[in-house]
């Protein structure tokens, strides 16, 4: 792999120095996402761009074709500045690392303000029916892949791959044949509605980059032909963006009035089409969830599921489509009681708690009513805090690390109290505990208990995904 990773760059570099006329200073790699593809922000003495690598070619075609045409009609995309098909690479833009979702994530954190999500997301809105409308008239759909319009067999595709990737893997059972009719009632009503603007396809706010205040958009090689209503509702049922229906619904309206800048529609036409979309958008999103979260064993992509279940259930409470789809109904009511959906929904209440302390102070208090859970004593292990080079370090530092790690016996602690805790962890969360605590004291509260914190910590993080506080009172205490 590394080598791949090595000749990668080598190329990369190539086509970088070609383009700006200027040495290559630094490349680096970025934290991968939901896609094969790979990302390497690039560097010069005055220039910088992203490159990227995706063997896909076909896909590495449609994203050209489709930016080129984009900037045709000054639409928010990436420039292209170099590409070399040959070895599956190319330059684009870079607009830094804020997507609409972490800007939401900010504006929630800074006391959730509603009007100014709803600003936001109209500005990225007021874009969408340049996508699908005006960029649509004279697009060559032929690029599209891998098939030029969102048509039926496109529309069984993903609900076969929720069926099998979500559905099996999540053991929910149903009956194979009377859920492939009601696949084919549910395709063939949504194909009612006009199918001929361009679907951007993964209208979602992970896709959109929020640059100088103004939106911009990214991952659109799996656009293709199809319905108005499939982008707007992947953006506003986003699992984790979590919207309020009442956001939802202001938004869809200022969508709507956009929209009737550039065509005439009937608003409640497109209502009654609208929700069978969300439906359809939200199944092949749980498709990718579990392909990705119980397949391939990434449990960062299960932490979407219980939003969309939530999602799901209020349209089913809530709405009515004018088709009978019996067992597709029953399926997607049985999924909030399925064992492991269960078991997802009540990992993500879990919180665990790590403190580090000293017992010269005391003990911590656990205000949450569960009793305390673990206090594990450091010290009869080494004790950096004896030896003056280490006196103003903490067991953050990479000396008091290496210090303690040639110590056989720290490993076996560690190891030893990880096996102790997943016990209580695996149990807490079969039974929907919301809180567990785990305390590491030592003399100080310094070393070997801020050591071991930071230790267990990553090892939970690495079998779980859980919500983790990793709190150093003494250091606490002291700044």
């Amino acid at each position: 792999m590394k080598n791949t990773n090595d000749m990668i760059e080598k190329h990369l570099t190539i086509l970088f120095e070609k383009w700006s006329n200027e040495k290559l200073i630094k490349i680096n790699i970025l934290p991968a996402s939901g896609s094969y593809r790979k990302y390497y922000r690039m560097y010069s003495e005055s220039k910088s761009c992203l490159g990227v690598y995706n063997q896909d070619t076909k896909e590495n075609d449609a994203f050209i074709a489709f930016t080129h045409h984009f900037l045709s009609h000054s639409l928010q995309v990436p420039h292209i500045y170099a590409e070399n098909k040959d070895e599956n690479i190319y330059l684009i833009e870079d607009f830094g690392d804020e997507t609409l979702f972490i800007r939401l994530q900010k504006l929630r954190s800074e006391g959730f303000n509603q009007e100014e999500i709803i600003y936001i997301y109209q500005k990225v809105i007021k874009e969408l029916p340049k996508f699908q409308v005006l960029s649509s008239k004279d697009m060559n759909f032929t690029y599209c892949y891998p098939r030029p319009e969102f048509d039926k067999q496109s529309m069984l595709w993903d609900l076969n791959y929720f069926k099998y990737y979500f559905l099996k893997l999540a053991q929910i059972p149903f009956d194979e044949q009377d859920l492939e009719k009601d696949f084919h009632v549910f395709t063939d009503f949504l194909l009612e509605t006009n199918c001929n603007y361009f679907l951007y396809r993964d209208f979602q706010s992970r896709n959109i980059m929020i640059h100088n205040e103004k939106p911009y958009f990214i991952d659109y090689q799996g656009g293709r032909k199809g319905a108005l209503q499939y982008d707007i509702a992947s953006l506003l049922y986003d699992a984790k963006a979590d919207l309020s229906n009442e956001t939802r619904g202001i938004l869809l309206e200022y969508y709507l009035d956009e929209l009737q800048k550039y065509i005439t529609i009937d608003k409640q036409n497109f209502s009654s089409f609208y929700y069978g979309y969300v439906i359809i958008r939200i199944l092949q999103a749980m498709g990718a969830y579990g392909f990705r979260g119980f397949y391939e064993n990434k449990p960062i992509f299960l932490q979407s599921i219980p939003y969309a279940i939530n999602n799901l259930q209020w349209i089913l409470e809530n709405i009515k489509l004018p088709i009978r789809i019996p067992t597709l109904l029953s399926v997607l009511t049985k999924l909030p009681e399925a064992n492991k959906i269960k078991k997802i929904v009540n990992t993500q209440k879990l919180i665990i708690t790590i403190n580090s302390f000293s017992y010269k102070k005391q003990i911590p208090i656990d205000n949450t009513g569960n009793g305390g859970g673990f206090v594990f004593d450091c010290r009869a292990l080494p004790n950096p805090g004896r030896l003056e080079s280490f006196k103003t370090l903490t067991g953050k530092d990479k000396l008091v690390i290496d210090y303690l790690e040639q110590e056989t016996i720290v490993k076996q602690f560690v190891e030893d109290i990880f096996n102790i805790i997943t016990i209580s962890i695996d149990n807490y969360i079969d039974r929907g505990f919301c809180n567990l605590m785990i305390n590491f004291g030592c003399t100080g509260g310094q070393h070997r208990s801020v050591y071991c914190a930071e230790k267990i910590a990553v090892k939970i993080k690495q079998k779980y995904n859980l919500n983790i506080l990793v709190r150093h009172i003494e250091q606490e205490l002291r700044n």
